[in-house]
């Protein structure tokens, strides 16, 4: 197995059947296995998931009975991930499972093998686009070194850099945790262009709550950057 994925799903009934059929669709080797963490879902995921994976011998799932957060569900999957190499990305389908083929030929292509690899959004509205570039230039400034676009996806990389982790967050944080990791060790950190569309399916708290979800975000933010630098 050349690469594990993992997809949290928080009541993404609608989506998981457009995950799993997109994903069908660009999967064209047995090197890559899709893990569906069921992270903790109120609505009929985990029926969707029953009835479809017998059909998707690429993928597995992996149940969380109560949501811990963002962050536990994906650390859940990649504690089950058999992978050389291992990562995640969104189950929104506002991200294209196959930029995970596209990472997979970059690490193919690359001659460092201590490689991460990440996505780079295109075609976010403007005040979403300034937003993350506000968040990337504090935590550019804070960490003195580039830090841009911190929650694009997917994130891959080594087995070996993931065993290195020592109590990462539970929540959204932990996109920016992996990151300056791997900065921190000396990975080659690569990104590449991936379209960022409307969601199809399911409700967003960052867009219906607005302001409020984008300001609990950035406290949040700042309080774990200063707990990530003082304790790195």
């Amino acid at each position: 197995m050349r690469i594990s994925i993992v997809v949290p799903c928080y009541n993404e009934a609608e989506n998981i059947p457009l995950i799993l059929e997109r994903f069908g669709e660009v999967i064209k080797t047995d090197e890559v296995e899709v893990i569906l963490v069921n992270n903790g879902s109120t609505d009929n995921s985990a029926a969707v998931l029953e009835e479809l994976l017998p059909k998707y011998p690429f993928a597995k799932t992996v149940l969380v009975p109560v949501n811990q957060g963002y962050g536990y569900g994906i650390l859940q999957g990649l504690d089950s991930a058999q992978g050389e190499y291992i990562g995640w990305t969104h189950a929104d389908m506002q991200t294209d499972p196959a930029d995970v083929l596209k990472a997979l030929e970059i690490i193919r292509g690359s001659a460092d093998k201590n490689i991460y690899v990440k996505g780079n959004r295109k075609g976010r509205p403007l005040f979403d686009q300034f937003f993350t570039w506000g968040m990337g230039f504090f935590e550019t400034l804070y960490f003195r070194t580039p830090m841009d676009d911190i929650n694009a996806q997917p994130n891959i990389f080594p087995r070996e850099f993931y065993n290195s982790w020592e109590n990462p967050p539970y929540d959204f944080s932990l996109d920016l945790y992996a990151v300056y990791m791997a900065k921190k060790a000396g990975m080659s950190v690569v990104r590449f262009p991936v379209l960022f569309p409307e969601r199809i399916h399911g409700e967003s708290k960052w867009n219906n709550e607005g302001l409020k979800s984008k300001w609990k975000f950035i406290k949040r933010t700042l309080q774990f950057s200063v707990e990530l630098k003082h304790r790195l």
